[in-house]
């Protein structure tokens, strides 16, 4: 999965322009409930202004705050001018970077701007990873780090029909013992899928309906 794959294009950003106040800039935040917009130069990407920027640079501006607002442009206090996306990275890639900022920007290669990725969307990327949306039965449990395993876990799942949601695994170190957590459609075989599991090696660790 790509960041092109997942960013909100353009036409579907709220953005601001350089020269805009403060006060307009806040304003649209406040109406869309979002934290963050993409500063544009026309259709060149500058910056960021940020809910928390501009609190933040109101408090130490020594100014009023309707001056503040109304005199001060989103270009003078923009950030992660350097920081941006252009398109080809891994979706994953961008947790980090989007663990305490709201957005980042997706440009091209003349700095035109295309779209976002929102912090938000990463955790609409872990939902879907983990099947949140989807009502099944949640299947935790471990299984010894040797080749092949993944492959023997499909074909108990294919032999008892099992349709699986969502598949997740942890521990991608040197470590002997892997976490995995499975989510499949309920149906009336959960024991004796489970038990075959454990047949094979499997170490069930908890089993949930949610």
């Amino acid at each position: 999965m790509f960041v092109k794959n997942m960013m909100i294009p353009k036409h579907d950003c709220i953005t601001a322009q350089e020269n805009e106040t403060l006060k307009a800039a806040l304003d649209r935040l406040e109406a869309q409930q979002i934290d963050g917009l993409p500063v544009l130069q026309g259709n060149k990407y500058v910056g960021v202004v940020t809910r928390y920027g501009i609190y933040e640079n109101y408090f130490l501006s020594n100014k009023t705050k309707e001056e503040y607002l109304t005199t001060t442009s989103v270009k003078d206090i923009a950030t992660h001018q350097e920081m941006f996306l252009e398109g080809a990275e891994l979706f994953e890639r961008t947790m980090l970077d989007l663990k305490d900022f709201p957005l980042l920007a997706v440009v091209d290669e003349d700095r035109n701007f295309l779209g976002v990725i929102t912090r938000s969307d990463v955790l609409s990327f872990f939902e879907s990873a983990f099947g949140v949306n989807r009502p099944g039965v949640r299947i935790a449990f471990t299984s010894v780090e040797t080749e092949g395993r993944i492959a023997r876990l499909s074909e108990i799942a294919h032999h008892f029909h099992e349709h699986i949601i969502s598949l997740v695994t942890f521990d991608e170190t040197d470590k002997l013992v892997r976490r995995i957590v499975m989510k499949i459609e309920k149906k009336d075989n959960i024991d004796k899928f489970t038990k075959k599991l454990e047949e094979h090696g499997f170490r069930i660790l908890s089993i949930e309906e949610v």
